[in-house]
């Protein structure tokens, strides 16, 4: 029983936007010009707004830097994180596009083992315009990809799937690692290229990676928030996993899925991790207080929007992780600033119904 298929040509480019955050010239689109041109891209600048960031040409794009934020925002601008890469999620919010795709701008074309440059944005549509499988495990990972199938024993009234809400992919060269991996291991690489996409199970949480991420908007945005870090905020490099363990709560409430695997990106450097530890301190200790939290955390069945069920994470976020440290008192009180500002942008929300494909 598979499922659809997507030619290669088909770009979605009418209905996918580009987000990039950043604080240089964007030379490295050079090398994803053959894939990303067709898109239009939304550039959120960090850091110094008097500062030109220079595109090449012939790119179809907006850019928006901290004074329009403040100035599209106004007192919610608060919620935006200001010299972090968490700024991107504002980018995510005035889109008008059904789907995001994220990428961070030391990320380049990786290669597959036969050495053809990986289109990452077409592996990703391919992966949000197919079904997942939440509640039930394949053996063959993705059952809806040529090749595979649904394996003996797996129920046929399962076969249909949920909607795709989020297409997570990996990296070659430089891991995705926090600081104390990084110290005892500043030499390793990833060189392993693992051909296969799999659904998270529902009830499985998982640690998000926001350098080559893409979303069905419509379905999950207002939950993609990367929450506060960066500049004035007690943590940092900790606004990915955030969005994604509050993502995959809600995905698990409103019967959508999360997808893992294909496609790969190269990642070109890793950054300094005594200053990442830095940023990280705090998270360390903290996480060990926020899985347990969200692998706990339940909604009520009258939560059909991704909205009411942010907001009510939120309550609980106050609630329970407020005790641990009154930052998450601040960020409970911004993930509201933030449902609020993008319906303001945005419109009323609409019930999801369920996940079914």
């Amino acid at each position: 029983m598979a499922g659809p298929s997507v030619p290669a040509t088909f770009l979605l480019k009418d209905e996918l936007d580009i987000v990039i955050p950043t604080i240089r010239n964007l030379d490295f689109l050079e090398m994803w010009r053959p894939f990303f041109q067709p898109y239009h891209l939304i550039i959120v600048q960090d850091g110094d707004p008097s500062k030109t960031i220079k595109v090449p040409e012939g790119f179809d794009y907006e850019l928006y830097n901290r004074n329009d934020i403040n100035r599209i925002l106004g007192p919610k601008a608060s919620c935006i994180s200001f010299k972090d890469s968490a700024c991107r999620c504002f980018g995510y919010m005035v889109s008008k596009k059904k789907y995001i795709y994220t990428i961070d701008d030391d990320c380049f074309v990786a290669k597959d083992p036969s050495g053809k440059d990986i289109n990452a944005l077409e592996q990703h549509i391919t992966n949000l315009l197919c079904p997942s499988t939440p509640l039930f495990f394949n053996t063959l990972y993705d059952p809806y990809r040529d090749g595979a199938d649904f394996v003996r024993g797996y129920p046929f009234s399962m076969r249909e799937g949920a909607k795709t809400a989020v297409s997570h992919g990996l990296w070659l060269n430089v891991p995705d690692y926090d600081a104390p991996t990084q110290l005892v291991k500043p030499l390793e690489r990833n060189t392993r290229f693992v051909d296969a996409v799999m659904t998270i199970p529902k009830g499985t949480l998982f640690p998000m990676c926001g350098m080559n991420l893409a979303f069905d908007r419509e379905l999950i945005g207002p939950a993609m928030y990367f929450g506060l870090m960066g500049d004035g905020q007690p943590i940092g490099r900790y606004d990915d996993m955030w969005a994604g363990w509050c993502v995959k709560v809600i995905c698990d409430h409103l019967g959508l899925g999360v997808k893992t695997g294909l496609p790969y990106i190269y990642h070109s450097k890793a950054s300094n991790p005594f200053v990442n530890l830095k940023k990280e301190y705090k998270g360390i200790f903290w996480q060990e207080e926020c899985i347990p939290f969200f692998q706990s955390a339940t909604l009520p069945k009258d939560c059909t929007t991704v909205q009411s069920c942010y907001l009510e994470l939120s309550k609980q976020v106050k609630e329970k992780l407020g005790k641990v440290d009154e930052y998450f008192v601040k960020l409970a009180d911004a993930m509201v600033t933030w449902i609020e500002a993008w319906d303001e942008l945005n419109g009323a929300p609409a019930a999801i119904a369920n996940g079914s494909a």
